[in-house]
């Protein structure tokens, strides 16, 4: 009776030290700026607005130069970023506004990357702007997956820094006008990490700045700078993004979680603004609502403490849809069927580059546009009937040449692509009504918006 007693003491002890040695998943951080240009951030070449907490994570990190937003403009980039698939068949592929407050929803069967990280055992939490349903529908942030949401449901109503209102999960908190949004939002990030610290976390910090409005509580460090006052608002709001990403990191080194805590920094498209002074998109052509790789590319850093290789850059080509398959097998789970994306974490933690299948975008704002990327080369049409264009982005990466002409077998195979990678959508139809803009040159000065007052 005794030896048996023994033994099943032994037993237990060694399965709770199997227990104990388990390793805890990582944490998960993905920092999400709203309409910041791929030259927006020092790391990526920006001279004159400060950003040093993004230039020490890129330090400490790995900073990816063909990183890819999901769309070139809000709501559909976020929906390829939640549900692992592009702009063909993601089932929101625009913005589009529902009154009083919000856009289209997704579907209620909708999986989303939160719901995976919960199946997996994680605390999952949303804070900034949503942008992928309405109050009451079947897609708010906590019927998609997200245990906490505070921040704008609606992303028409987060052009306004000073809100009568935001929501936690499906609560409105009445703020009056009186407060400023994105520190509310940075704060309530910060209170979810400390109240999340004893087990694996998820952390989608979805920050408003800098898209317009040009608001911002203050002008430093920018307010002796003799430049126009709007854009010494832009650079102070970009700079204060800095701050609180600068915030955030610090309380990871404080709550001991910073070595097992991946963050992932991005824009949500390319760059809004298009003063000469700042150079928003860098040498890359186009902004916001185009199709060239300054509408689509983003400022891209990867930071995990001794898993992911400190100060390198990394060419490995990913977007915005391979988030969901990364995480999948990042937590040791099958990525879901139908997923367009394809994981990326070898390359991440600095193996072998993954050869990534094609790229597809399609917008709808100027009729209907398309753009693809098919190995090097980087294929735009405006309207299914124009004249496809052809860019090899490994000899011009800024899409100066348009080479169609000469490789009629790529145009072939883009055509193809192109039909192929879609399918149709009654809340989306080809429109061929097409307004061809965007693609200027960076060099031209642009018409700022005003600033508040």
């Amino acid at each position: 009776m005794i030896r048996k007693c023994f033994l099943a003491l032994c037993t237990l002890a060694g399965v709770g030290v199997s227990l104990a040695a388990e390793p805890r998943k990582p944490n998960v951080i993905f920092l999400l700026a709203d309409d910041l240009g791929y030259g927006d951030v020092g790391a990526f070449g920006q001279k004159l607005i400060k950003t040093p907490h993004l230039d020490r994570l890129a330090a400490e990190g790995t900073k990816f130069t063909q990183a890819y937003a999901g769309a070139t403009v809000c709501a559909p980039s976020r929906c390829a970023l939640m549900t692992g698939k592009h702009n063909g068949h993601t089932p929101i592929r625009g913005n589009r506004e529902i009154k009083p407050e919000g856009q289209e929803p997704m579907p209620a069967d909708t999986f989303t990357v939160a719901h995976l990280l919960q199946r997996a055992g994680y605390a999952t939490g949303i804070t900034g702007k949503w942008g992928l349903g309405h109050p009451g529908s079947t897609s708010t942030p906590v019927k998609m997956g997200f245990d906490f949401f505070y921040g704008y449901n609606c992303q028409l109503q987060a052009h306004e820094y000073y809100p009568d209102h935001l929501w936690r999960n499906d609560q409105r908190v009445e703020l009056g006008g009186k407060s400023y949004s994105h520190d509310l939002i940075a704060n309530e990030a910060l209170d979810f990490i400390r109240r999340s610290k004893d087990r694996p976390f998820f952390l989608y910090a979805a920050f408003t700045l800098p898209h317009q409005k040009l608001q911002v509580p203050s002008l430093e460090p920018y307010e002796n700078e003799a430049w126009p006052t709007n854009l010494k608002t832009i650079a102070a709001m970009i700079t204060l993004l800095d701050r609180d990403i600068g915030r955030i990191m610090a309380l990871l080194k404080e709550l001991e979680l910073d070595e097992n805590t991946l963050l992932i920094f991005n824009s949500d498209n390319g760059a809004v603004y298009r003063d000469a002074l700042f150079q928003h998109s860098g040498d890359l052509r186009g902004f916001k609502r185009d199709m060239y790789e300054g509408g689509l590319r983003t400022p891209s850093i990867a930071r995990w403490p001794g898993r992911i290789k400190a100060g390198a850059t990394s060419e490995q080509v990913w977007a915005f849809w391979d988030f969901m398959p990364t995480m999948a097998e990042l937590t040791g789970q099958k990525a879901p069927p139908g997923m367009d994306g394809v994981s990326v974490l070898s390359a991440w933690l600095g193996g072998k580059n993954v050869e990534h299948p094609p790229l597809y975008w399609e917008f709808h704002e100027r009729g209907f546009n398309q753009a693809a990327r098919i190995g090097d080369w980087k294929a735009v049409r405006h309207g299914t009937k124009q004249p496809i264009e052809l860019y090899d982005l490994k000899a011009d990466p800024f899409e100066k040449s348009d080479v169609a002409a000469q490789n009629p077998d790529a145009v072939k195979r883009v055509e193809t692509f192109l039909r192929t990678a879609r399918v149709d959508s009654p809340l989306w139809p080809i429109n061929e009504n097409v307004t061809k803009k965007g693609g200027g040159n960076q060099k031209q000065q642009q018409k700022q918006p005003e600033v508040e007052k």
